[in-house]
């Protein structure tokens, strides 16, 4: 696995290398001793997927609370997506900024995202399904989100948003006051 460094503080591309054969190829899509060695998170205790129907479905921008704040690795693994992250951890340097990285099961990227980040991710096509390694159990009640058009991040999506829950269109806008 190739580890990419990104803009922001923690957050990484993970690039798999498959072996090619005749019958076709075999992926290392996780390693927990090339994570550690690297000072990441390698404990992921919740194996979710999110199956979307429709191109431009938005799901997010959503993050747990402290003291749930959750590690996510994530990948598409049918169909493809534009991921997008948020550093909200206070004191980094990078904080308020976003990156977008292009997930899908063509160029089978991972893309690692770790604690006090909001992720979320427009679907590129119909029938995507993507995956998420967890490192904390979902808890409802510390479940948040940040507004995909909030004006403040200005993330650029590459079209509108066609499908978008009620829960995702209703999170609040962040005050200037906040960065």
């Amino acid at each position: 696995m190739k580890f990419i460094e990104t803009k922001l503080n923690g957050a990484w591309i993970v690039e798999p290398e498959p072996f090619r054969d005749d019958r076709g190829t075999f992926t290392r899509t996780f390693c927990s001793k090339a994570f550690e060695s690297r000072g990441l998170e390698y404990r992921f205790v919740q194996h979710n997927h999110s199956y979307s129907v429709k191109k431009g479905t938005l799901r997010g921008l959503h993050f747990q609370r402290e003291p749930y704040a959750e590690t996510k690795l994530v990948s598409c693994i049918n169909g493809a997506v534009l991921d997008v992250i948020v550093d909200m951890r206070p004191g980094s340097s990078t904080r308020w900024q976003w990156l977008a990285v292009e997930l899908s099961a063509v160029n089978r990227r991972l893309l690692y995202v770790p604690k006090g980040f909001a992720q979320g991710f427009i679907t590129l096509a119909d029938h995507c399904l993507v995956n998420y390694l967890m490192s904390t159990y979902y808890v409802p009640d510390a479940a948040c989100g940040l507004r995909f058009d909030d004006p403040f991040l200005g993330i650029e999506w590459p079209a509108r948003p066609t499908t978008l829950s009620n829960r995702d269109r209703a999170w609040p806008l962040l005050e200037m006051t906040e960065a």
